[in-house]
């Protein structure tokens, strides 16, 4: 009995290290995943592609997070391998030199030769098996933005595998405008390859589409109809096909209009910033300040400065610049007034052949110390990108961040003309500057500050304008015979005829240069304002005054 006692104790023993040997040894799912995940990279420097085909399998079906950029790298051609090791690395190459790291753990491994690693070959089988992969991937990202892209890009050239991924996505995908993406793809893919029932009904859905492979592939279409007489079905699709390409060329033609207004509105938006400080030393002083284009290029040249001594804070460098810009152009601008200008009231040919020598001398001065070559400014990556309404119109965020910022400047120039004690002064001289005067307003130091505010205003517009091309000496030039025209059309000294003629010759242009070109489109506008102002010689919007009529 002893014995047997004994036995069983030993037994128990041994189940009981039996279970916990088998518990330490235990491989979880996740462990192998991530094994043949990678597995599958470092098989990636065979030399056969048909094993490469079946690593590429086993890197999208391994669910691990850096299977799609493992996977778009490949494609890009990026992903090498050490000859020695056979180590997989991602390589940026450089001259004779490749910044490596690894594959898979994401290490940085630094410069070596290039002639030390060897790209990892694909063929065209391959690409289409990466393409096809990548999609899946794409469209199984939790992140809205990635799956769109991915349906985009499949239903560009829509196939059997694009048909089969859109189909077993629709009923899992719940993002209504990813769905009609989708939607659009299988009715594509049913106009191609379908009976004419299937095509029929396949137009009918795509009859709202504007996307452009839509609208070719229905030319397309319709083109290849042919026969004399035709079959009753082919006459109902060829009418069908008709009235859905008339429809699409209906709301292309829509969405190309609002287009056209929208980057109206934008060149309007900088004629505004750069001509309402012109609107207002004008309208105040009377002096033809050729040398105001100038300012736009000293508030570009800010922001590009403060890009190179902050390097690290791109997403933040126009915020800091608008208002150093400001406060260094509107500076620049009191000193001009102060030491050559005031000496030059009353004799406008003289004023502008002075300040035709300032700007002369502030873009050699530009040149000189910085550089005659244009500057390309970094756009932060709030500004980057765009709108995207539908296929057939895209509203970019730079545009749209400068028609706010300049409402924005506007709305604070009139709030500080209207309820500010130097707004009234201002607007004393303008109407009447020797009764002004007379009534204890120092019309010199007025004559100064509004100078230098208009000359402010046109820093920040330099701001804004660096965002949407380089920066060069001459800049400013390509803006200033506009910002007059833009005054005089509008109406000396008023804020909104700035307004309204900014916006009105922003649009016009918009619209004749795709019709004359751009030089003709100028010239046009030019006849235009000169017609105009022999009808309205003080502009759309007039000031009162007695100096103002005068």
């Amino acid at each position: 009995m002893r014995n047997f006692a004994l036995l069983l104790i030993l037994c128990g023993s041994l189940f009981s290290a039996g279970l916990s040997w088998s518990n330490d040894i235990e491989i979880k799912p996740d462990t192998i995943s991530e094994t043949i995940f990678h597995d599958a990279i470092n098989g990636l420097s065979s030399k056969s592609f048909t094993k490469k085909k079946e690593y590429i399998q086993a890197i999208a079906t391994s669910k691990d997070s850096q299977a799609l950029v493992i996977l778009q790298q490949l494609l890009d051609g990026n992903i090498y391998f050490l000859k020695k090791t056979k180590t997989i690395v991602i390589a940026k190459l450089d001259n004779k030199n490749a910044v490596i790291r690894n594959a898979i753990s994401g290490t940085d491994l630094g410069v070596i030769a290039k002639k030390r690693i060897k790209k990892v070959g694909i063929n065209n089988k391959l690409r289409r098996q990466l393409k096809v992969e990548i999609a899946k991937l794409s469209l199984d990202s939790p992140n809205k933005a990635v799956r769109q892209q991915a349906a985009e890009e499949i239903l560009k050239d829509i196939n059997k595998s694009g048909l089969q991924l859109f189909t077993g996505r629709l009923t899992i995908e719940k993002d209504d405008s990813i769905v009609e993406i989708m939607q659009t793809g299988i009715a594509l893919y049913s106009f191609k390859n379908g009976s004419v029932d299937e095509q029929l009904s396949a137009v009918k859905t795509l009859s709202n589409s504007l996307y452009p492979e839509v609208k070719n592939t229905l030319s397309n279409g319709l083109r290849s109809i042919t026969g004399n007489p035709l079959s009753t079905e082919k006459q109902e699709l060829k009418h069908t096909l008709e009235a859905s390409i008339e429809k699409i060329d209906f709301k292309l033609g829509w969405y190309k209009q609002l287009e056209n207004i929208f980057f109206g509105v934008s060149l309007g938006s900088v004629l505004l910033l750069a001509a309402v400080g012109l609107a207002i030393t004008f309208g105040v002083m009377g002096v033809i300040n050729m040398a105001h284009g100038e300012m736009l290029m000293l508030g570009a040249y800010t922001t590009y400065i403060i890009q190179q001594i902050m390097p690290n804070a791109i997403a933040y460098s126009p915020l800091i610049a608008i208002p150093i810009a400001f406060v260094f152009t509107a500076l620049v601008g009191v000193i001009i007034e102060r030491s050559i200008i005031r000496h030059l009231y009353g004799r406008p040919l003289e004023t502008l052949l002075a300040t035709f020598g300032i700007s002369l001398i502030l873009q050699q001065a530009v040149r000189t110390i910085i550089s005659p070559q244009n500057r390309a400014v970094a756009t932060p990556e709030w500004m980057s990108g765009s709108l995207q309404i539908n296929p057939a119109l895209a509203l970019t965020y730079n545009r749209l961040y400068i028609i706010l910022f300049s409402i924005a400047v506007l709305i604070g120039l009139m709030l500080l003309l209207q309820k500010t004690r130097f707004g009234l002064q201002v607007r004393a001289v303008t109407q009447n500057r020797t009764m002004a005067k007379a009534m204890g307003i120092r019309t010199d130091w007025i004559d100064a500050y509004t100078f230098g505010l208009g000359s402010g205003i046109a820093g920040m517009a330099g701001v804004a304008l660096s965002q949407l091309t380089n920066v060069g000496p001459n800049l400013g030039q390509a803006y200033i015979i506009d910002s007059f025209m833009v005054v005089v059309f509008g109406g000396v000294g008023n804020l909104w005829g700035t307004f309204f003629g900014a916006m009105t010759l922003g649009i016009a242009n918009k619209y004749l240069e795709p019709m004359t070109g751009a030089v003709i489109a100028k010239v046009v506008i030019l006849v235009f304002i000169i017609l105009f102002i022999q009808k309205r010689p003080r502009g759309m919007f007039a000031l009162k005054g007695r100096s103002a009529e005068n």
